[in-house]
């Protein structure tokens, strides 16, 4: 499971390699050829000495023009540290495997993505010995896709979109495009990009947007966030409970779940009869409400929730 916004940022590009060649050449206008190929290779570029040093993620690119390598870096704020171990990094990539190295650097920062647009000059002026200059995706250059028929027409196209606005003013009418735009991919590579979007966005209500949008799509379920989800919903209950007593916390946790069902239901126009809500509200078995909120995704009748009981 990604474990923070920083290794969404890059790793993304190795669920989805072409992504990143289609960032190059429709957000920065590179003209990078069409890759026949690509392919994940090792991050380590340590030496023989002692001196560990890992790029984010490495790719190779296949394509008519020749091989490339391609080298994402996750930039979360501004490091002077870069200035040296770029460079080095691209003159170590070129050494060990003879191709053309590309630094791309991707940020959730205006101001970072400025800075790591600068080009990074070695030697005097008037005579460099070698210039480095990155290629930056952040929120000034990346598309902000708030409409739904833009996001069916280019899913992974969206998920950039929601990861490098996710601290932004539209944020809400992102998330919600984008659900329509995973309705395009198979279930599990749908069920992938929620994950890299869940890790990216660090902004508290924005994540609870993206979850409340998720807790309503057959994604979901299918995927750890789900997990961690309902075990943060049980970490609230047992912190209840060794607040308030261990009952109120367990029917702390029985209630949100109940508001789950209900909030899927709804988001899937399925009406609730009282009948069907006095029923849900009487059960204590957190199992049973669990099994309840999965089952929401796909009945088309709220009584269909107790059908196999």
């Amino acid at each position: 499971m990604v474990g923070s916004s920083h290794e969404a940022l890059h790793r993304i590009f190795q669920k989805e390699p072409e992504l990143l060649t289609k960032a190059l050449q429709r957000v920065l206008n590179v003209p990078f050829p069409r890759p026949r190929e690509i392919a994940a290779l090792n991050v380590d570029l340590t030496e023989v000495e002692p001196v560990e040093r890992r790029v984010d993620t490495l790719l190779r690119a296949e394509t008519d023009e020749g091989t490339y390598l391609l080298v994402v870096e996750s930039q979360g704020k501004v490091d002077e540290r870069k200035r040296g171990s770029w460079p080095y990094y691209l003159s170590f990539l070129y050494e060990k495997y003879r191709c053309e190295p590309a630094l791309i650097v991707i940020t959730q920062s205006s101001a970072t993505a400025r800075w790591a647009s600068r080009p990074i000059r070695l030697g005097f002026p008037g005579w460099y010995s070698l210039t480095v200059r990155p290629l930056v995706l952040g929120p000034d250059n990346v598309p902000v896709i708030a409409d739904e028929q833009q996001a069916r027409q280019d899913p992974p196209l969206a998920v950039l979109s929601a990861m490098t606005h996710g601290r932004g003013p539209r944020v809400a009418a992102i998330l919600e495009s984008l659900v329509a735009g995973l309705e395009e991919l198979d279930p599990d590579s749908a069920a992938a990009f929620v994950q890299f979007v869940d890790s990216c966005l660090t902004d508290p209500q924005a994540k609870q947007i993206w979850r409340d949008l998720m807790t309503a799509t057959q994604y979901f379920f299918r995927h750890q966030v789900a997990e961690q989800v309902r075990e943060e919903g049980r970490e609230e209950g047992r912190e209840e409970g060794r607040e308030e007593g261990l009952e109120a916390g367990l029917e702390a946790g029985r209630q949100r779940l109940r508001e789950m069902i209900f909030r899927i239901l709804a988001s899937r126009g399925v009406p609730v009869t009282d009948a069907v809500r006095g029923h849900v509200g009487a059960c204590q078995d957190l199992d049973q409400l669990d099994a309840w909120a999965q089952r929401a995704l796909s009945v088309a009748d709220a009584a269909e929730l107790f059908s196999e009981e």
